[in-house]
């Protein structure tokens, strides 16, 4: 499982990184904007391990030291980074606003951030806190409210709204994430590591039976061929949230 990235401590000095940074080219070549670049490729490929000042540094040919009149660290770097990609979000097609119907609006966004979190997978690792919004986090909230604006919500409850619709999406996405990252170090599908582990867990349990629970997880298996469905799991919730809004908003 990767590690949680930690939020930094210096908003004042993040405020500056994020709406003011120089466009000037530096002795070494360096912008922020390519110095952000650079490093959302590391994670993009390798994940928020394998990212550090250093490494992103040998990258682009330039010492680590040339990199610190850029960004004063690693966490730092990440909310740049984290900026970066939300800008993508809504960067190609038309805004969710744009589409007919309002559960049409809402599934733009819900799909578009699932498509986000598939592309840049450590999105999903970084821990929550009080993230310092830049323009580009901004404008993403801007589009999504835009989604639910005339619903008849009062604000609050379109934030909490777009809350919950974005905390479906992402702790759904960490869950199919995980379980891409343990296919990737196993030679084993779900089903066949059940399998392989059944014989002892049925030793251990000592006979307990636990019926419900043999009844679903054997046809989500037999179904799904995972141990569990993240995504079917975001679908259904979608629709379920959406369903429940229907109902409110009449």
């Amino acid at each position: 499982m990767a590690k949680r990235a930690e939020r930094p401590g210096d908003p004042i000095k993040l405020i500056g990184l994020l709406w003011k940074p120089t466009e000037a080219v530096s002795r070494s070549g360096l912008t922020p904007r390519r110095v952000t670049g650079a490093a959302i490729a590391v994670a993009d490929a390798e994940g928020l391990d394998a990212l550090t000042i250093r490494r992103v540094a040998g990258d682009l040919g330039v010492s680590p030291m040339a990199l610190y009149p850029h960004v004063a660290g690693r966490a730092e770097l990440i909310e740049l980074m984290l900026d970066a990609v939300a800008a993508e979000v809504y960067a190609t097609g038309p805004p969710p606003a744009a589409a007919a119907t309002w559960r049409a609006r809402i599934e733009r966004v819900a799909q578009a951030n699932w498509d986000h979190h598939m592309t840049h997978p450590w999105t999903v690792d970084v821990a929550p806190g009080r993230p310092v919004p830049g323009p580009g986090v901004s404008g993403k909230y801007e589009a999504e409210l835009a989604a639910l604006d005339g619903l008849g919500l009062g604000d609050i409850e379109m934030d909490q709204t777009l809350t919950a619709v974005l905390g479906l999406v992402s702790s759904s996405a960490r869950g199919v994430i995980s379980m891409r990252r343990v296919w990737q170090e196993s030679s084993l599908t779900d089903v066949q590591w059940w399998e392989s582990v059944a014989p002892a867990l049925a030793t251990a349990m000592g006979g307990v039976s636990y019926p419900i629970a043999q009844r679903v997880s054997t046809t989500v298996g037999e179904t799904t061929g995972m141990s569990t469905d993240p995504e079917g799991a975001f679908r259904l919730g979608l629709a379920m949230l959406m369903d429940g809004l229907a109902h409110r908003v009449r």
